[in-house]
């Protein structure tokens, strides 16, 4: 299983319905947690029941350096502004060859914050870029 090709942080892709929104460097918050319940028993002190509820997905948050691609966000933010429509999403993590190794495939993506970049010309690390967006969950995750 060693010589199998693996995901590294430098590249994801992220396309949302027909809008492909191009490369990003960093991708954070992809997850997943479930809600419990506690119950108690009368009579039984040994331990507490835990019943599963629902699922939460988390809110990802992808980064990239601010490049020309960023007009494919604002594209994919206008026409949510006018007619806000939750679209299936994918998000590629790309190998060192920049072959895909997993796709997770998104249900009802909404972007719920972008960010621009600050600039400082004391600074010498490039202009970043965020992208934060929300989904009903996972609709399957592929090779």
């Amino acid at each position: 299983m060693l010589d199998q090709p693996f995901a590294v942080s430098s590249h994801f892709q992220l396309s949302i319905g027909l809008h492909a929104l191009g490369s990003f460097t960093s991708c954070d918050g992809l997850g997943c947690a479930m809600e419990v319940e506690e119950r108690v028993e009368g009579g039984l002190n040994g331990h507490v029941w835990h019943l599963p509820t629902r699922l939460r997905y988390t809110n990802v948050v992808l980064t990239r350096p601010l490049s020309q691609q960023t007009v494919l966000i604002w594209a994919w933010l206008q026409q949510q502004v006018r007619e806000p429509v939750r679209l299936p999403g994918q998000l590629v993590a790309l190998g060192p060859d920049r072959q895909p190794i997993v796709r997770w495939l998104l249900d009802g993506v909404l972007p719920v914050r972008w960010s621009g970049p600050t600039f400082d010309t004391d600074q010498s690390q490039p202009a970043r870029e965020t992208l934060e967006i929300t989904h009903n969950g996972f609709l399957g995750i592929t090779v």
